[in-house]
């Protein structure tokens, strides 16, 4: 994922947020009513949806974890030569933020998994049950 542009990246993660906006539409589908459960297994949907979101979880956290670093060492290195060159002040502020929009991208990320995470585990508790899945 390219973390140079700030907003094309914003664009890239509300895409990779699909999954998690039908989320409810998922499990609608993914749990049928008692009277549909012979068409559908339950329990085979709800590990094949968890297998999706947690791939997709992790994915974009790396994502913007690995853009936060590469900013902040852009950061230390402007940092370094704003003293110097005065004209990499503006590039210097133009990262800090950036740095800060991404930092707090993370912070939007962990409330979309942890309400992702809430959502299935409400629905799909009596049908699979995650190693790992951490409800609050």
């Amino acid at each position: 994922m390219e973390c140079g542009d700030f907003l094309e990246f914003q664009d890239l993660l509300k895409k990779m947020r699909d999954v998690d906006d039908k989320l409810v539409y998922a499990l609608n589908c993914s749990i049928p009513s008692p009277s549909f459960r012979g068409e559908n297994d339950p329990s085979t949907n709800c590990r094949e949806l968890y297998d999706k979101l947690h791939q997709n979880h992790s994915g974009r956290e790396k994502a913007i974890r690995n853009c936060i670093d590469i900013t902040s060492r852009r950061v230390q290195e402007l940092r370094k030569t704003r003293d110097s060159d005065p004209s990499s002040l503006k590039a210097f502020n133009k990262e800090l933020t950036k740095l800060r929009l991404l930092k707090s991208e993370l912070n939007v990320e962990e409330v979309v998994q942890d309400r992702s995470t809430k959502l299935y585990y409400e629905r799909c508790r009596d049908f699979f049950k995650p190693p790992k899945m951490n409800v609050n």
